[in-house]
């Protein structure tokens, strides 16, 4: 079976209709995933290449959880600051990484003009990272890990809901692990293990590993810092 078909979609931007590539259900399982949730699949068909949609007519780019309709004042801006340089193009088909990351830089620009939800934004910023990640370009997956954790923050900072509070506060802190800022990565990890209002047992127990893992690798440097002296 083709874990590939096509189906079709309306664009948002200028209510057009068309051919969109989909992956079929029983291909988006991962065979392995990061602490970060980045998803590595065996049969060389990656579901993330096609969340975003690309209007061939327009050029608007989305997914699925973004807007639903766009006002008139969002559809003029996107059309004065970036659909006017569009030339008709088609992205249905197969995707490789490198025409996954076209597709999700071009949302990601659409999504900060026209004032996405924050946290749609910081998701594009994250996926970005993944295929960089992929792509073994550390300098830039970094870079894009950055750039996503500083939209988290944001995030966690205007939401209210409890109920998210969990994974968000755990992916703040996993952030900060990979680039490299392990006391502040405690500091959210300890968040999710120490809140009483958190009830999610898997991120609690994932919070307190990793808050274990850093623990261990910081007296790891320590002793070696005490060796070397």
């Amino acid at each position: 079976m083709d874990p590939l078909y096509l189906s079709t979609a309306e664009c948002r931007c200028c209510a057009a209709t068309f051919k969109i590539t989909r992956v079929r259900p029983s291909f988006k399982n991962p065979s392995k995933m990061d602490t970060d949730f980045c998803g590595h699949y065996k049969n060389g068909v990656n579901p993330d290449y096609y969340v975003i949609r690309i209007c061939p007519q327009c050029g608007y780019a989305f997914s699925e959880n973004g807007k639903k309709q766009l006002t008139e004042e969002q559809k003029q801006l996107y059309f004065s600051e970036i659909g006017k340089h569009w030339n008709e193009q088609f992205f249905h088909g197969e995707r490789t990484v490198q025409q996954a990351l076209v597709t999700y830089k071009r949302a990601l620009m659409i999504a900060q003009l026209i004032k996405e939800d924050p946290r749609l934004i910081a998701g594009f910023l994250h996926h970005i990272a993944w295929l960089y990640r992929e792509m073994k370009d550390v300098e830039n997956e970094q870079r894009f890990l950055q750039h996503a954790l500083d939209q988290y923050v944001i995030v966690y900072e205007l939401e209210t809901n409890s109920d998210k509070n969990a994974k968000l506060l755990y992916m703040i802190g996993e952030l900060n692990n990979r680039i490299g800022n392990y006391n502040e990565a405690v500091k959210w990890f300890s968040r999710v293990v120490n809140d009483q209002s958190i009830v999610d047992a898997g991120m609690i127990r994932e919070s307190r590993e990793r808050w274990k893992e850093i623990a261990e690798k910081l007296a790891e440097a320590r002793e070696r810092e005490k060796r070397s002296m």
